[in-house]
């Protein structure tokens, strides 16, 4: 089937939209999901499905599925996409935050998998695209919340592709590196809210200017570049289990790897300064 029904989360703005602009391009039937409905009239103006979803809402997630199926009878591909990063000392960083960060990037994620998945078995094959980061396999001080979303979604990942291999259906892990969206934006200002006046304030401060520099033009790796991974991994007949791609993505990994725990601490602090 080579025009394939994919409904994208986050599809908004940075990698999603990309991704949705790329599989229009290739000719696919793409529902492009995100809370921000009327920043996706650009993609309904190529052909794109807006879909209204906010991953935190059941009725949102179900309706969503129920839709698609409705009018289209399948779901071929789900490139779970949407997600936040969340910074800010343990310390600081209130528990309920903490749970709504883990309600986007992990539960909501996970609800819609379940709900997508029956149909896929049914038809006996499908693909199923996380969005990880590079961040689901290192780690860096004042992100413990975000990284243990990623961290996470990488063993739930790893999970479900084995559960669901005997049913033709493929799970795939992005691992993005520095890519240039409005990832560093969104971080830094809560970031420098939770920790930037307290006992982790020099430490915020540094991490802060450290992300601003590395997020602004042409710090970083393209969107269109995960989005073209994103349509080569749908298109293959055997996609890897892991696509890192983007700036720093495959040294970091390669780092985390093969280097002590003490001398990766040294490397990111390092970067802190």
């Amino acid at each position: 089937m080579s025009h394939k029904v994919v409904l994208i989360t986050g599809a908004s703005s940075g990698i999603g939209k990309e991704t949705a602009k790329k599989l229009l391009a290739d000719g696919h039937i793409v529902y492009a999901a995100a809370r921000r409905i009327e920043h996706m009239r650009d993609l309904q103006r190529l052909g794109a499905i807006p879909v209204q979803l906010d991953l935190s809402i059941e009725e949102e997630i179900v309706a969503c599925v129920d839709n698609i199926v409705k009018e289209k009878g399948r779901i071929d591909v789900l490139f779970n996409n949407a997600g936040f990063g969340l910074y800010g000392s343990v310390e600081e960083v209130s528990l309920a935050d903490a749970r709504y960060q883990f309600e986007v990037n992990v539960f909501g994620l996970a609800r819609l998998t379940q709900l997508v998945v029956p149909h896929m078995r049914r038809a006996g094959s499908g693909t199923i695209v996380n969005t990880s980061s590079v961040g689901g396999k290192i780690y860096t001080p004042l992100g413990a919340w975000y990284h243990a979303t990623k961290h996470a979604l990488e063993g739930w990942s790893d999970c479900l592709r084995l559960e669901l291999r005997p049913f033709g259906i493929d799970v795939i892990i992005l691992e993005p590196g520095i890519i240039e969206t409005s990832f560093g934006d969104v971080m830094t200002e809560p970031l420098l809210n939770y920790s930037g006046a307290g006992p982790y304030k020099e430490m915020a401060k540094a991490i802060a200017d450290t992300t601003r520099k590395s997020y602004q033009a042409g710090g970083g790796s393209s969107a269109a570049l995960v989005a073209n991974t994103v349509a080569n991994a749908i298109a293959a007949d055997k996609p890897k289990t892991r696509y890192a791609v983007g700036k720093m993505a495959k040294p970091l990994i390669s780092l985390r790897k093969w280097i002590s725990d003490r001398a990766f601490d040294r490397l990111i602090m390092s970067q802190m300064k």
